[in-house]
């Protein structure tokens, strides 16, 4: 497919403002007409998606650069521009967000009753944010759309979530925005140090990659990068706001937030913290997948005890995170593709499985394990589609959620054995802890004679249901066209970090400790 010349110089730019200029339309939109509302922000919706494909149809996947680059000064006497680009680690990302944020609009029409206009705009906000970070190769600009994403979601917690909604929604805001002021503060010691280095200050990532950066400052310029993207993800120990979040969001909040918002946290570990410290990378390599590997345990086993189906799926992406993290820190191509492919195929199954629950509580106005028993009776069709998804989300082969968790596991096992036998377990726990619940939801006798009141899905829900089934047998079946557009960056990628890291390596005294490298302590 080839698009006009003049729209594709300017393609990214459209994408992150067109939700913008969406969102100001609806200021003057009468909010009495709560439908016309829904319908235009799904139009702007659907047009941003239709607009990310040509991008996606003309990336070039045998070059590792930036596509699709736009540049425009923007402060320049302090060295910020407004850059950005696409490669193959961000492409499926852009992707994802778009076609995500249709459907869970979709999904908000017999949800979504009250300040119907708001919610609206929150959303069209949101999607400017997230897009923006995707694109964003700028760290200043990177910034603003990370901070940008945190008060729309804030307030469809706060305003349109459930009963702890208030209690969900600060602690959110707490833990995202504490991990962001670390963030910021290592950006200015980033910015400074390259004046110092080059006489230029400079934001532009391309710039700062090219930085040789002390050992010593890379260890702490990456606790404070990576702190802020573990709170995102979230990594154990610091996924506490996540379940809180997840359980008192509206349905399309918790579709946005699994979908794409947690992946902001993993894509920050690839684009920065990865990149711009790759000793410190290779050094915490061990730590971070220890910790990927007790998210992955622990999320399950916790999901397993979960009354609450939303709660249930709320921990399964501690533990489906964990084996993202567990594939990016491989620092190998398996590993790294494993992970990007598996962002893409949580963002699809959990964000079914989160619409699944919210067409089953619309309809009963309870989340609670205990409530249900023997429904596949009398919604034959939401039980299929469910029990779909749940396959997707277990890692059943010929599903989507398999090639990832394979892929992940193969490159983790050429680094680290023990810890992709352990990682294993948590597939095995997945289909307890899915299966059960499916079991006692769906199957059975039937135990509550009100539950005979329920009503099998509708079109509108077909309609937004039916594309991410489609996606996940795609996947599963053939995953060839999503892995060959990032090889060539991914690759390059790989190559880059491991050279960085050895030169650094070269340039230490022999047999330097870690404690020697970090601390001055001596040997």
């Amino acid at each position: 497919m080839t698009a006009s010349p003049n729209l594709m110089s300017n393609i990214l730019t459209i994408l992150i403002f067109l939700p913008l200029a969406g969102a100001f339309v609806l200021f003057f939109l009468p909010k009495e007409n709560g439908r016309a509302i829904k319908h235009f922000t799904l139009l702007v919706t659907l047009v941003e998606f239709v607009l990310s494909v040509p991008v996606l149809l003309n990336f070039d996947g045998a070059t590792a650069a930036m596509q699709f680059t736009q540049k425009v000064p923007w402060i320049p006497q302090f060295g910020i521009g407004y850059n950005v680009g696409v490669d193959g680690i961000s492409l499926w990302l852009l992707m994802l967000t778009t076609f995500i944020m249709p459907i869970a609009i979709l999904s908000t029409y017999a949800a979504v009753e009250k300040h119907v206009k708001e919610f609206m705009i929150f959303m069209l906000l949101l999607e400017v944010g997230m897009v923006g970070v995707f694109l964003a190769i700028d760290l200043f600009l990177f910034y603003i759309f990370w901070e940008l994403v945190l008060i729309p979601m804030y307030f469809l917690i706060g305003v349109w979530g459930g009963e702890r909604r208030i209690y969900a929604a600060v602690k959110f805001f707490i833990y995202t925005f504490v991990g962001s002021v670390l963030m910021l503060v290592a950006i200015l010691a980033l910015y400074f140090y390259n004046y110092k280095v080059t006489g230029v200050y400079t934001t532009e990532l391309s710039a700062l990659y090219n930085l040789n950066i002390p050992v010593k400052m890379q260890f702490w310029m990456f606790l404070a990068f990576g702190l802020a993207f573990a709170f995102k993800v979230p990594m154990f120990p610091f996924h506490t706001w996540l379940p809180d979040a997840h359980v008192e969001a509206p349905t399309a909040g918790s579709v946005i937030l699994a979908a794409v918002l947690l992946k902001m946290g993993t894509y920050g570990f690839l684009r920065l913290a990865m990149p711009l410290f790759p000793v410190a990378t290779f050094d915490l390599m061990p730590f971070v997948t220890g910790l990927a590997v007790i998210g992955i345990i622990y999320g399950a086993l916790v999901a397993m005890v979960q009354k609450d189906i939303k709660k249930l799926v709320a921990y399964s992406s501690v533990s489906h995170l964990g084996f993202v993290m567990l594939g990016l820190f491989a620092l190998n191509l398996q590993g790294i593709e494993g992970g990007i492919l598996q962002m893409i195929n949580h963002g699809i199954s959990t964000g079914a499985l989160f619409l699944g629950v919210g067409i089953i509580y619309e309809r009963s106005h309870t989340r609670q394990i205990s409530d249900f028993g023997g429904i596949a009776k009398i919604v034959p069709l939401f039980t299929l589609t469910f029990m779909l998804v749940t396959f997707s989300s277990i890692g059943l082969p010929g599903l989507n959620g398999f090639v990832g968790e394979f892929l992940i596991m193969l490159g983790a096992f050429k680094t680290s054995p023990i810890a992709v036998v352990f990682a294993a377990s948590g597939v095995i726990f997945a289909a307890v802890y899915m299966l059960w619940m499916c079991q006692r939801v769906l199957f059975g006798k039937l135990t509550n004679a009100h539950k005979l009141h329920l009503t099998d899905m509708n079109f509108r829900e077909i309609a937004y249901m039916a594309p991410l089934v489609l996606f996940i047998f795609w996947i599963g079946v053939y995953p060839d066209p999503f892995l060959r557009k990032m090889d060539a960056t991914v690759n390059a990628y790989v190559q880059q970090i491991h050279a960085k890291h050895q030169s650094a390596l070269a340039a230490s005294p022999a047999g330097e400790t870690l404690l020697a490298r970090y601390f001055d302590v001596r040997k």
